[in-house]
């Protein structure tokens, strides 16, 4: 039966299970549920054929909606960053979450986490949850330093901030007004078309808006607003016959809104061709850093300068875009080395890029490297020289010499594809496959267009827990440890044996949430289930669970009494720590009511002792308010980054490997799917070589960022030594750009360092600020090598 009013379980099962399969419409309206909260939920309801046999237990029974896990200290509206869908929170639509509120409530002192669900992508649409909001800093025109920050939906219109700023700002209804979107700090673009969305408008995060009322003479503090086709005339007249502005002669009377947002800067003329930074248009750091480093790859730039691309251009490639992409890249380039900006505002070239991949149509941060990726491949296939592929049977080796095998694989490639990006980055990889069951060998040349190289993964994590003594008048103890990354609860239960003494074979873990335990965990499980916000007590019992079979182990939770008759006891609030007990199988009803009396009031006593509330803080389950000890281990160490070479990833990238069950390799002797061993080995290098380190892992509990320092050459790095092709010869690179990401997964900044090919200096662009840079400062996630003898050749 479920509890107070509730529908029952099977019936709360059945609709929720319904509801979670609704489609995504456009301005529908979903919410946010905290997955710890859901899950227990799933058990109680018997969700999983795994938790049936919970199913109505009250001991899992979850309580009012609790979404404190997702939110900000302090502030009831603002999530945090970078949570993960499914593993963070779950997602129900607005008649699941009435649902659930009018089973069990929300609670107190939380509000509802709505969030509409809007469409992305300019040609393929797709609808999505917008999970994080749009902030932007509103101000009044006569006030800019008065700046307040509200949140809005990517769906909500320009008619729905005014409002919202006519609020704030206390502006009457009589009052007429106009919005502006400021730029830097002396451009303004006016918002003029009220039906307009965030998305459409293109505003983006920390985007500040400026609301303007109309004088008590009619007219308006920033004069009349110029017309569309006033501000494209001026903009292009700007563009093309550019002056300093100290100098700059103009008919028209132009207020700074007229500095267009989709043209170059007007500011100082850079000193050196090259040196001019990307404005940042709303997280796009990603962006201006790929930007940077292709820019400062001297043949493809030279390629583009010289026009030799408009010979090129292939419109009709079904692969292609049109040549839109080749065409908004080149007049990118045109404008970063024309020497008369000190920095551009991309906007026009990220536009052509929303069109044709979708997931860089927002605003929300992404990923240099995939960026990298997408433009090299939308150049190449722009720029494709064979206007009709034909088709190529692929061939096995089948016991050819090997250099036959590589020849025959680069003579089909180059029949297919044969670009400036070709030329310039594409090499040649020999893939080696072996069967386990026939020993079927197979060899396949492949070409590729930049080297992803895995880091050497952490081997270790830190895990925090708390240790609860089987002496119920010991205070709990918080240790950190260091346990195996890839491992078992047994290794948790062992490494804190090490520190405390206690048999690990006398050790429980839990996992404890909302004064009840969320989760007791099995020995054999693995340690990758826990997740780093999860609350972890370490319960000392009196026997060796995994011997003594004439004891059980009971969970004990608290809660609180009401003697108000016909109370429903059941639905009145749990509080403080739950705990376990060991008693005798055959142990009688009275005798187990004595021990937990007997447990109980000796844990009140020595407090009570101590005048403490009669609610001790003992019993909190609330990680600011615990009353424990704090083991050494949780002192504060330094620890030294890891340091790894770059030679070290390289034989990694090429270390034998064995296929996973989920990706296997169909064997053409035994006519089926087989879990092969794969073997990766470079045969030949490109004249610029692009390498991106896998910096990011992932797993279904967990996401990190690995943080190790690779030692890399800046100049001469000798590739020979990896490559196979006893033909190759010397292969020499030197360090020509750098993509730098610093910060977390999900967020964090991007930028470039490069080596200037007018005075072969370092320079680090950091969006729109351009500075001098020395070799050493270089964080890489992907950097670029040009081969030392063969730049002339290009």
């Amino acid at each position: 039966m479920a509890e107070g009013g509730a529908a029952d379980l099977d019936t709360q099962r059945g609709e929720i299970t319904t509801l979670l399969k609704t489609q995504l419409r456009k301005g529908d309206t979903w919410y946010l549920v905290d997955s710890r909260w859901f899950k227990q939920w799933k058990k109680y309801v018997g969700f999983d054929s795994w938790d049936k046999y919970q199913m109505g237990d009250q001991n899992v029974y979850p309580g009012p909606v609790d979404n404190s896990g997702l939110l900000k200290d302090g502030d009831v509206l603002a999530i945090k960053d970078h949570l993960i869908d499914e593993l963070d929170y779950i997602l129900v639509p607005a008649e699941g979450w009435n649902k659930l509120v009018s089973w069990y409530g929300l609670s107190e002192g939380q509000e509802p986490i709505a969030r509409k669900v809007v469409e992305q992508g300019m040609f393929v649409k797709h609808c999505k949850v917008e999970v994080y909001l749009t902030e932007l800093k509103l101000c009044e025109d006569s006030k800019m330093d008065n700046v307040i920050t509200r949140r809005f939906s990517k769906a909500d219109t320009i008619d729905t901030i005014e409002k919202e700023m006519r609020k704030l700002f206390g502006i009457p209804d009589e009052k007429e007004t106009r919005l502006w979107n400021r730029y830097m700090s002396n451009t303004f673009e006016p918002l003029n078309k009220p039906d307009s969305t965030i998305q459409d408008a293109g505003l983006y995060q920390g985007q500040v808006l400026v609301i303007e009322q109309k004088s008590e003479d009619g007219t308006w503090p920033r004069g009349t607003m110029a017309t569309n086709n006033e501000l494209l005339h001026v903009s292009e007249a700007l563009n093309s016959t550019f002056t300093a502005p100290s100098t700059r002669n103009s008919s028209y009377s132009l207020p700074t809104y007229c500095n267009s947002y989709d043209y170059p800067d007007q500011s100082r003329p850079s000193e050196r061709l090259g040196l001019c930074g990307l404005s940042n248009l709303g997280n796009t750091c990603f962006m201006n850093s790929a930007v940077q480093c292709l820019s400062n790859i001297p043949p493809l730039t030279d390629y583009f300068l010289k026009d030799k691309y408009k010979d090129e251009l292939n419109e009709d490639n079904p692969l292609g875009m049109k040549g839109e992409i080749a065409r908004a890249y080149a007049e990118l380039i045109k404008q970063l080395w024309s020497g008369k900006f000190s920095y551009v505002t991309p906007r026009p070239f990220k536009t052509q890029v929303g069109r044709f991949a979708p997931q860089f149509s927002g605003y929300q941060q992404q990923d240099s490297h995939e960026l990298l990726a997408f433009l090299l491949d939308g150049l190449h296939e722009d720029l494709n020289r064979i206007r009709k592929k034909p088709y190529i049977q692929l061939k096995d080796a089948n016991g050819r010499p090997d250099k036959v095998v590589a020849e025959e694989a680069w003579e089909n490639h180059i029949k297919r594809n044969d670009s400036i990006i070709v030329d310039i980055f594409h090499g040649l990889f020999k893939s080696t496959l072996v069967c386990p069951v026939c020993s079927k060998v197979s060899v396949t040349f492949d070409p590729f267009c930049y080297l992803t190289l895995p880091l050497p993964m952490k081997k270790e994590r830190t895990l925090e827990v708390y240790l609860v003594r089987l002496d119920p008048l010991a205070k709990p103890t918080q240790y950190k440890l260091t346990v195996p990354k890839v491992g078992y609860i047994s290794d948790l239960c062992t490494s804190l044996s090490s520190l405390s003494e206690v048999p690990a074979e006398k050790m429980i873990v839990t996992d404890i949430y909302n004064h009840r335990f969320h989760r007791i965990f099995a020995t054999n499980e693995n340690l990758s289930s826990i997740m780093e916000r999860d609350d972890i007590y370490v319960f000392e019992v009196a026997v060796n669970r995994m011997e003594d079979t004439d004891h059980v182990v009971i969970p004990v939770h608290l809660r609180e009494k009401y003697k108000q008759s016909g109370y429903n006891h059941t639905s009145t609030p749990l509080f403080g720590l739950p705990f376990l007990i060991a008693v005798p199988r055959s142990l009688s009803e009275d005798k187990l009511y004595n021990m937990l009396l007997l447990r109980l009031w000796l844990v009140l006593k020595v407090l009570f002792k101590e005048q403490v509330t009669p609610k001790p803080t003992f019993f909190s389950d609330k990680r600011h308010e615990r009353d424990c000890d704090k083991h050494e281990s949780m002192e504060y160490k330094p620890q030294k980054k890891a340091f790894v070479k770059l030679k070290d990833c390289i034989e990694l990238f090429t270390t034998k490997e064995k296929l996973g069950a989920e990706d296997p390799w169909y064997c053409p002797n035994c006519k089926q799917h087989q879990q092969a061993t794969k073997k990766l080995d470079l045969w030949s290098l490109p004249p610029v070589l692009v390498v991106h380190l896998k910096r990011f892992s992932y797993s279904r509990y967990m996401r990190d960022k690995l943080d190790s320092l690779v030692d890399f050459p800046l100049r001469d790095l000798d590739m020979s030594e990896f490559l196979i092709n006893p033909n190759a010869g010397p292969c020499r690179y030197d360090l020509i750009a750098v993509s730098n990401h610093y910060g977390g997964m999900g967020g964090g900044h991007y930028t470039a360092y490069a080596k200037n090919k007018g005075d072969e200096k370092w320079y680090n662009f950091d969006d729109s600020s351009v500075s001098p840079a020395s070799e050493d400062q270089c964080v890489v996630s992907v950097f670029i090598l040009d081969r030392t003898h063969s730049r002339a050749a290009l």
